[in-house]
This record gives C-alpha cells, sequence and structure tokens, in this order.
C-alpha cells in the first residue's frame, strides 16, 4: 500500500503532528511507503528510506488564513499530477482543496463559529472581525472536504455529533480518540527550581494557546483570585497575548507563573499537583490525557474533547466553562487534599494506557489497509 498523509506538521510535539508522526511509524512498520506533503517533518522521518517527503511551504504570509490558503492550492496542484500513485490519500480538514479518501477531523470551524464566546462577540474590532471571516471561511471549506471523503475520522464523540449537524452522514464517520505518549508523559518528581517555580506551596498547571480566549484562561484567573494559597504555572506563549497583564491587574502576579512556549511539558507536569484547562471549545485536548498519564488529577469541562475519558475517579468535569465560582472549588476541592490528588493521578493513568499512540495508530493504518482493499 502507499500511502500520501497531506498536513501542516509531522512533528512529534505538536498535538496533531503528533498524530501524523505516529501513523507513519506505524504504516512503516508494517513496510508501507509513505508520502508526506507537509511544511514541517520530524528530521527521524525524513532520513526513513520509506518515507518521501514533499515540502509544501506556506510561510511568509502575513495572516494564517493566507497561509492556509496557500498551502491547500500548492498540495492540490502537486495531488492533481500525482494521485495515481497512491492507495490513499488522507488529510486533516481544508488542510487541501483536492479529495481525500480519509479526512480526520480536529476541529470543526462551524461550531466554533457558533460559540457564544467566539472571539468575533467578544471583541468588536478588526481583529474579531479577521476571526470571523477566518472561522467562516475555514467552515465552508471543511463541509466541502468532509463531502468529498469516503470516511471521516472524529477524535472524539463530540465532534461526532458536530459533524452530524452539518450534514456528514452517519455511516460514513469512524471515531478514533486521539492518543497520549505513556512513556513520555509518566509520573515522576521534578525539580520546580528548573523553572523558577516556588516549593512548599500548591501548584497548578494551565498550558495552552493563551493568545487566545478560546482555551479560556481568564476564567482560571478570576478563579485563583478567591484561592490565595494556590499558584498556577502557565506554559503558553505570552507574545501577544493578554493574560498577563490580567494578572497584575487582578493581583496574581505573584501567583501565577508564565513559562513561555515550552517543549519539556512532560517534566513540568511532574513539578505540579494539579492540572486545569477548561476549555471553550476543545474538539479533544491531548494535554488533558497527557496531564493524566503524568498522574496528575485533572479539571476540565464538557465543552472539551478528552473530558470524555475522564471519570469523576480521576479528575473533575465541570457543565459551564463560565463558571468562576465552580472552578474555585473544584481547585480548592484538590489543592487542599493530597491523598485524593494521588488516588485522582493513579485512577487517570490506568485510563491514560487504555489511549496510547501506539493503539491509536494502528486504527488507522487498519482503517487505510480497508479502503485500499475496497
Amino acid at each position: 500500500m502507499k500511502l500520501c498523509i497531506v498536513t501542516w506538521s509531522v512533528i512529534k510535539g505538536d498535538g496533531q503532528g503528533r498524530a501524523n508522526y505516529e501513523i507513519v511509524k506505524e504504516a512503516t512498520r508494517r513496510g508501507y511507503h509513505v508520502t508526506l506533503l507537509a511544511s514541517n517533518i520530524e528530521p527521524e522521518l525524513q532520513r526513513n528510506s520509506q518515507v518521501n517527503c514533499v515540502y509544501i511551504s506556506g510561510k511568509g504570509w502575513p495572516t494564517q488564513l493566507l497561509s492556509n490558503l496557500v498551502f491547500a492550492s500548492k498540495s492540490a496542484a502537486w495531488l492533481q499530477k500525482n494521485r495515481s500513485e497512491f492507495d490513499v490519500v488522507q488529510t486533516y480538514g481544508a488542510a487541501t482543496a483536492f479529495k481525500a479518501e480519509v479526512n480526520t477531523v480536529q476541529f470543526v470551524h462551524s461550531s466554533w463559529l457558533r460559540s457564544p464566546v467566539h472571539i468575533s462577540r467578544m471583541r468588536r474590532d478588526i481583529y474579531g472581525a479577521y476571526q470571523w471571516l477566518y472561522s467562516w471561511l475555514n467552515a465552508q471549506w471543511e463541509k466541502k472536504a468532509f463531502q468529498q471523503a469516503t470516511v471521516v475520522v472524529a477524535v472524539s464523540n463530540r465532534i461526532k455529533q458536530e459533524l452530524l449537524e452539518i450534514g456528514v452522514l452517519k455511516e460514513r464517520i469512524r471515531v478514533i480518540f486521539n492518543g497520549v505518549d505513556v512513556q513520555e508523559f509518566d509520573p515522576g518528581c521534578a525539580d520546580r527550581k528548573k523553572w523558577g517555580l516556588p516549593e512548599q506551596v500548591s501548584l497548578g498547571l494551565f498550558a495552552g494557546d493563551i493568545r487566545t480566549n478560546r482555551k479560556n484562561l481568564d476564567t482560571v484567573l478570576y478563579a485563583l483570585v478567591e484561592l490565595p494559597n494556590l499558584h498556577l504555572a502557565v506554559v503558553g506563549a505570552t507574545e501577544g497575548s493578554p493574560y498577563p497583564q490580567l494578572a497584575q491587574k487582578l493581583g496574581l502576579g505573584k501567583r501565577i507563573h508564565f513559562l513561555g512556549y515550552r517543549r519539556d511539558i512532560s517534566e513540568i507536569m511532574q513539578a505540579v499537583d494539579l492540572f486545569v484547562f477548561p476549555s471553550r471549545y476543545e474538539p479533544f485536548g491531548m494535554v488533558v490525557s497527557e496531564a493524566m498519564a503524568t498522574g496528575l488529577p485533572v479539571i476540565t469541562t464538557d465543552t472539551t474533547g478528552a473530558a470524555e475519558i475522564v471519570t469523576p475517579e480521576c479528575g473533575i468535569v465541570l457543565s459551564n466553562s463560565e463558571d468562576t465560582q465552580a472552578l474555585a472549588q473544584a481547585l480548592s476541592k484538590l489543592a487542599s487534599d493530597r491523598e485524593l490528588r494521588r488516588k485522582m493521578g493513579q485512577a487517570g493513568r490506568a485510563i491514560a494506557q487504555q489511549h496510547s499512540w501506539a493503539s491509536k495508530a494502528k486504527s488507522y493504518v487498519d482503517l487505510f489497509e480497508e479502503l485500499s482493499k475496497s
């Protein structure tokens, strides 16, 4: 079988990129040849004789929208000439304008656009207008891409429901949860001094893109106002983020520790006591399952796809992402009870081990084999 994957990233340290990386590893393990149409490819894969790397650059454009358009156009042009060489083409959302047999859905822009907390509803300025246009155009392109695909893979049951709502037929949808690296993310104890984090205090962790309101760091900060003994480490690029300023405004400057964008998050997770991620819209949210694999109790919301694998034994799932009081109570409950955190962490680790990347990659390659024989 010859497989072609069209995506922006095939990098171990990137969310969607990690999924692609594991699929390539499993496909080559079975002896298949894989061609990657991507902007960023893991060096290890570049050296693999079974992997053909075709670089499609979308960089250098002033906005992400234009970058995506260029990538989709260039990849479609390449596939137009070379499609006959492959048994199966896999892509993600509207990554390419060309038809793909398998389309994996990590995000549904039409659902995010309908959200009452979409950026365009929170910011009535040029940036808000751009975000509305970005979401609206992607929603149109995605619908076309999903209609063209033979199989649409949803990364959570939440995404499956959203696909049904925009007209994707039930029989064409498969659900394959995102995985977690249970070797990289495992329980341990790391020295907080490495990141300048305070010792002998209760310390939570938030990780995500803090340049957008979608991840909901603002509600976490407001909740922390009511918890004077709890500190929070924040992983995420701070450039262009409003949250360092908000933390100062709320008088949290000494308790909120902005660490910037980090690739050593697995180590940071070993240095904290709990993980909080009340995202307003998250198709899955791999950081939740990564925290569970590390043995951390988690707090998230039912608007996060990964909440589907969170049980009461390993975490707290809130029904309202905007309920500051409920979030404060959840944080207080975990921060004040070490034994509860230990038990929840053990339960979360056990669940995460059932969702290893190896098992997810096998599911994908099984699907490719099924389609190549049909």
